[in-house]
């Protein structure tokens, strides 16, 4: 691979900002990564390699996506600012296997957008690398990880508190409905910390890496929405016993108590002390028409 030309100076993309009158959004979580060597480690990181085929989500001005073009992706960025996305497009202009489409990544709060979707294939594999927005990044991840053909792997930078949920260890303090949704499909684990000196405009928290590889097997479609579902709605009561919690859920404290010893679970657990495998086996428990397997995934 040839070397990657030179980008042109920020002061260039600063004027052609300032001429569209564009204020970086915190609502948006707008933070451009203007470090070039940490856009670069991205990739590396991700594995990325010519002809894989990638999703960004937030490419603002094309930063760390033309990195992803340059070692032959075929790149589809989803950026949802009007100000933005023509200003990335004509970056990424001499990649012809590199679009950006102007949309949001998010439909409201609990579904995807329609044109993030339409770059999803069926089947085959594909990647997810993205400096990810910091007000979208969980609902983004959570949503993801439960399509029916998820991505192969998880690249994303998210801050520091995000990439710490979603590695979390199962039952620790952090392990919540946001971890469970994603390790339902992805072995997580945090990379490398990248500053805020590295954003324009610093954000006020560090970023982490988040790295995902997919589980295989991987779980039914239908069994990672239920075993998704039943801990995000025990999880709101996270302190209290789970015999008690289940049992509510049921609406019959002794089919609980059934269900509890088919999993294997001390009743007498927290909620918040239930493990990945511990969501699994209820729901198994409760449906042993969803499919789930014995035994822990790899």
């Amino acid at each position: 691979m040839s070397e990657r030309p030179a980008r042109p100076p920020w002061s260039e993309f600063k004027s052609a900002l300032d001429g569209a009158g564009f204020h970086p959004s915190r609502r948006l979580g707008q933070n451009f990564l203007l470090d070039e060597n940490i856009a670069r480690a991205i990739v590396a990181d991700a594995g990325i390699v010519e002809g894989d085929r990638v999703l960004e989500i937030g490419p603002g001005l094309g930063f760390l996506s033309v990195h992803l073009a340059h070692v032959g992706a075929r790149l589809a960025c989803i950026e949802v600012d009007t100000r933005l996305a023509p200003i990335a497009a004509e970056f990424l202009a001499s990649y012809p296997d590199a679009q950006v489409i102007l949309a949001d990544a998010l439909a409201g709060k609990h579904k995807l957008g329609p044109e993030l979707l339409a770059q999803v294939p069926a089947e085959g594999d594909w990647h997810l690398v993205a400096n990810l927005p910091y007000s979208i990044s969980g609902p983004v991840l959570a949503l993801i990880a439960q399509l029916p053909n998820p991505p192969r792997s998880l690249t994303v930078l998210v801050q520091t508190e995000v990439a710490g949920r979603l590695a979390a260890e199962g039952g620790s303090a952090t392990f919540g409905p946001l971890s469970v949704a994603v390790q339902l499909a992805y072995r997580m684990r945090s990379g490398r910390r990248v500053s805020p000196e590295a954003f324009t405009p610093r954000p006020k928290v560090e970023s982490r890496l988040a790295h995902g590889e997919l589980r295989s097997p991987l779980l039914p479609h239908g069994a990672r929405l239920e075993v998704r579902d039943l801990a995000a709605s025990l999880l709101q009561r996270r302190r209290q016993v789970l015999r008690r919690v289940l049992g509510d859920h049921l609406g019959d404290r002794e089919i609980s108590y059934t269900v509890l010893e088919q999993a294997g679970l001390d009743p007498g657990l927290r909620v918040g002390q239930v493990t990945l495998e511990g969501w699994e086996a209820l729901a198994r428990g409760i449906n042993p028409a969803l499919g789930i397997p014995e035994g822990p995934t790899t």
